[in-house]
């Protein structure tokens, strides 16, 4: 080989270093630049929900983290303000707060219902009938309609409708529409003959196919059990649907300052979350439940699929059923209805096998969280969770009963002993004071939604909506909490007005009794040095304007491990 040639190599290797050096030395500063990059929101008034250090006029976040907190001259001065690379948001005067955890919700199900016929607050079965009427005109011939919503307690009659009134304005579509609940449908013809219920079909175990008096099906569907039957037929949704229908939710998660859920939706869903994800676009924190009848093997499997440590996708706790609801008289009473004594609701689990399963899978090392509404599913929850402590040991296990609406007097204390977090939602019990009383008596009422007494007795509270059974807004839950009264005002001082809440104790309930409850305290729910900056802006203090301004603030900011996922229009 020539000497040029061994010289034009040995120019072309010196150049390939030069370069790999440079881009290396452009990589690193790059990296440096974004690990330096710091914002300070300054004159703001904090709440930090850090009982130690409840307030703050300032804090500095950097790498999604809260790196400083405190008066303004102390994190500008001794936190590193007025450097290079720095970014400072005026807050001022705002209302600052951690994000909200809404510890139990339906994402899925709200995505659904956007693409679905919308029945949240139809005043009648008539007004019902007119907006189904109208979708059937958007669907083609033997194509499935399916809504969500209604709620027969704000029509006159108060009756369940039934398949002949959606018969009579869908006659060529299979249509099933699901109560507000969400455990009782009504659907009509086509779909009960899709499903080949009839006049001899059995009621399925934890179910009830509703019949009239000539033994012909209603079309009313009570309980999983019997809605599945139906709803089994419907088409798999396309993922681009479900898609565009999650981001939609997503959007209002984000709208109301809502920085972390606990979800329990379909897998399908899940594996839009995490598509999400992966493209930079979640914008909130989502704990994903699985469903606890399935498979131990499979259970495991998805959570080695999903993982159970990413700070922004994860798998959770195993979700399971006890009872139905109190509306429809599906939830699990020890005595019979006040105002149906035919009935004391519906066991949708039998109480032996949920016992040997729980034992199963706690065993396995998964978090176990029981829908129990009635006092009788509360009591089986809890001697279930009594009885799996005693076969596999102690351990930091911090069972769950979402919900833990009536509750007989001698079950708090017990709620307690077993260190059970009680998983409430506040909003609840503002839409159900309409009619509770009626369905359960005086005598029980005392029990119910119940958060005062469960704090005086010592257990961890954990707050959400249920959404979309109610809607996504936190404040209707602060609302709730601090008066026991309608949106509208009323009744005076409150129904039940023992257990009212401070405003306080809701918040942590919302935020860091949330994180608790899926074992994230000291990571969100306070806005202090190295939690995530998870945090929302609002239009109101909180602290300083009436109860009846809480439904009225609006959130200015949402912000989600430092990066903006809502900012309000200016």
């Amino acid at each position: 080989m020539s000497l040029r040639a061994n010289r034009a190599r040995f120019l072309a290797c010196i150049l390939a270093l030069v370069v790999a050096l440079l881009t290396a030395f452009h990589v690193k500063t790059s990296a440096a630049q974004k690990t330096l990059l710091t914002t300070y929101y300054v004159h703001g008034r904090i709440y930090t929900n850090d009982p130690a250090h409840p307030w703050a006029e300032a804090m500095a976040v950097s790498n999604g983290i809260v790196t400083c907190i405190g008066k303004v001259d102390y994190v500008l001065l001794d936190c590193g303000g007025g450097q290079e690379g720095m970014e400072t948001v005026q807050l001022k005067g705002q209302f600052v707060m951690p994000g909200f955890n809404d510890a139990h919700l339906h994402l899925g199900v709200a995505a659904a219902d956007q693409l679905s016929v919308p029945l949240t607050g139809v005043p009648s079965v008539e007004e019902m009938q007119k907006r189904l009427a109208a979708a059937v005109a958007q669907y083609k011939e033997g194509e499935w309609i399916s809504g969500d919503g209604w709620d027969h307690t704000l029509w006159p009659e108060k009756r369940f409708p039934n398949r002949q009134q959606l018969d009579a304005v869908a006659p060529k579509n299979p249509v099933i529409l699901t109560h507000i609940s969400g455990h009782v449908a009504v659907a009509n013809s086509l779909a009960l003959k899709s499903a080949e219920i009839g006049k001899n079909t059995p009621n399925p175990s934890g179910g009830e196919i509703e019949h009239d008096a000539f033994g012909e099906p209603t079309g009313m569907l009570k309980e999983d059990a019997a809605m599945s039957l139906v709803k089994v037929r419907i088409p798999e949704t396309s993922i681009e649907k479900r898609r565009k229908g999650i981001e939609l939710v997503l959007e209002n998660v984000a709208r109301n300052g809502v920085t972390s859920v606990q979800d329990f939706s379909d897998w399908a869903d899940f594996l839009v979350y995490q598509q999400l994800k992966e493209e930079g676009k979640l914008t909130v924190r989502i704990t994903e439940w699985l469903p606890f009848n399935l498979p131990l093997n499979n259970l495991q499997n998805m959570r080695a699929q999903g993982g159970y440590k990413d700070p922004w996708l994860k798998t959770g706790a195993l979700k399971a059923f006890i009872d139905g609801a109190l509306g429809p008289r599906t939830a699990a009473m020890l005595e019979p209805y006040s105002d149906d004594p035919s009935t004391s609701g519906i066991l949708t689990s039998d109480p032996e096998k949920l016992t040997a399963m729980a034992i199963q899978r706690d065993k396995a090392g998964f978090q176990l969280a029981f829908h129990a509404i009635g006092d009788r599913a509360n009591r089986i929850a809890l001697e279930v969770f009594e009885a799996v402590a005693k076969a596999n040991g102690r351990r930091d296990r911090r069972d769950r009963i979402e919900h833990a609406q009536v509750v007989a007097p001698l079950d708090f204390a017990r709620f307690a002993e077993l260190h059970v977090i009680a998983s409430m939602q506040p909003s609840h019990q503002t839409t159900d004071m309409r009619w509770a009383e009626e369905r359960i008596g005086r005598e029980r009422i005392v029990g119910a939604y119940a958060w005062a007494t469960m704090l005086k007795s010592g257990v961890p509270l954990a707050f959400g909506t249920d959404y979309d059974v109610e809607p996504i807004s936190p404040f209707r839950g602060l609302y709730a909490c601090v008066t026991r009264e309608r949106p509208d005002g009323g009744p005076r001082n409150g129904w039940e007005p023992q257990e009212k809440i401070s405003l306080a104790e809701c918040i942590r309930a919302y935020t860091s009794g949330s994180a608790y409850a899926q074992f994230e305290e000291g990571k969100k729910g306070e806005l202090k040095v190295g939690e995530y900056a998870d945090f929302a802006i609002l239009s109101n203090d909180l602290t300083k304007v009436p109860p009846a301004q809480f439904t009225r603030t609006r959130v200015l900011r949402t912000v989600v491990g430092g990066r903006t996922v809502y900012q309000a229009a200016q």
